[in-house]
């Protein structure tokens, strides 16, 4: 599978639940973060600064749903990654 154009192909990082005052926030309840944390799977030929294996935050209302291989990945465009580690 290999993104094209602006596209990038990721894979969600499921992130540890957290305690906040003793009570313990999974991903679910934790509705105010508004950037979710993934691997980049491809990039399209169009994509700068941004590489395959990078780790990357991207606006969590941007990504759309692609099975592949009986896996589940998320398409976004470039514009909606906000920050590479």
């Amino acid at each position: 599978m290999k993104a094209i154009n602006y596209y990038i192909v990721v894979e969600k990082i499921k992130e540890e639940p957290k305690k906040v005052g003793g009570l313990e926030l999974t991903e679910a309840q934790n509705s105010d973060v508004r950037y979710l944390k993934a691997k980049v799977i491809s990039t399209g030929n169009l994509v700068q600064g941004i590489t395959d294996g990078d780790i990357v935050w991207y606006d969590r209302h941007a990504d759309h749903g692609i099975q592949f291989n009986e896996k589940l990945y998320y398409v976004l465009k470039a514009g909606d990654i906000v920050i590479v580690e």
